[in-house]
């Protein structure tokens, strides 16, 4: 096998297009009205109380919210996707700007909104906005905060049917489109959103059954497989591509583990991609079916990592050209 210096050079290209470089361009998604405005300034469905069962209990929501609290790391899009502005949100952790996604930037307040914890939920901070919804689907709160949150507002926590952080992007949209009294539009919503992705897999049949492996760099022995059990794995499934069931770490002795139809990395910009020599050698990227997702701080990773109504759009084809992702070939 020969060995290349490094991955494939770069192109102006946002991630849809380098990503469907592979089976051929991505045309437009047909659909003229994007998420965020086909759900802003919607007004809340009657329908109170509201029972909604969550791995831990019973949600009883008596009336509609008013004040909402989201706790889960990527929650805050979901209620601004539904025409509803917290009054306090989870810190995002890492070096991005959650302030100022592209993805959001119609729908968020002028002031910035309060943060309530980062690596962990400062119940004492939820308490003191005064909740009468708390929105965690996305938390990976246990048992005892959830009951702690529960003891200040009615709290909306991920079900039993999935693991912890894999909450389908549709599942997450109709359960808080419940809890807000926006059931209709949230169906709305996420009708939209697969609308657009059905036509990306109607337009690029190719996709269907192709696999490919999500790697996250930096994490472990360096890579790690992220598999169904995932969210940031759900924009390329949606696509149609089969990853792995289950994420799993991956040593150096066993980066063929990453060898797929598709190699999509995330958290490497393109010195990153150059310096991993270990990397560079296996087959799928010198055959260059390898697409840079860039580092973390960056909108393509973050968006990915929001994997939210508002977040999948943008990746498909509204992303920045500016911000441009590595192409193939």
């Amino acid at each position: 096998m020969s060995k290349r210096s490094s991955l494939p050079r770069p192109s102006r290209l946002a991630l849809p297009l380098a990503v469907l470089a592979l089976t051929g361009g991505l045309t437009a998604c047909g659909a003229e009205d994007d998420a965020s405005a086909s759900a802003a300034g919607t007004s809340a469905a009657p329908g109170f109380p509201v029972s909604i069962e969550n791995r831990f209990g019973t949600t009883e929501i008596p009336a509609e919210p008013q004040r909402v609290v989201t706790v889960g790391f990527n929650d805050q899009d979901v209620v601004l996707a539904l025409g509803v502005t917290p009054v306090g949100e989870r810190e995002l952790l890492g070096d991005y700007d959650a302030a100022t996604r592209p993805w959001a930037q119609e729908l968020l307040p002028a002031e910035e909104i309060p943060t309530v914890g980062g690596a962990e939920i400062d119940v004492e901070a939820v308490a003191a906005l005064e909740p009468d919804l708390i929105v965690g689907v996305y938390s990976f709160m246990d048992e005892t905060v959830y009951e702690q949150l529960s003891g200040i507002a009615p709290t909306l926590a991920q079900t039993d049917e999935y693991a912890d952080g894999a909450t389908p992007w549709q599942e997450q949209t109709l359960l808080t489109g419940r809890a807000l009294g926006r059931e209709k539009e949230a169906q709305q919503l996420v009708d939209d959103v697969e609308g657009r992705f059905a036509q990306a897999v109607e337009d690029n049949p190719g996709f269907a059954g192709s696999s490919l492996a999500l790697d996250l760099t930096g994490v472990g022995s360096g890579h790690y497989l992220l598999g169904a059990d995932d969210l940031r794995t759900q924009f390329f499934t949606d696509l149609g591509f089969a990853v792995p069931d289950a994420s799993t770490d991956v040593s150096l002795e066993r980066l063929d583990l990453l060898e797929a139809d598709v190699l999509a990395v995330n958290g490497y910009d393109r010195a990153d991609a150059d310096a991993d020599t270990l990397l560079a050698a296996l087959d799928v990227v010198t055959e260059d079916r390898t697409v840079l997702l860039g580092g973390y701080s960056g909108d393509v990773s973050a968006a990915l990592g929001f994997g939210s109504p508002l977040s999948l759009p943008y990746l498909l084809d509204d992303g920045d050209p500016s911000t441009a992702v590595p192409a193939l070939g």
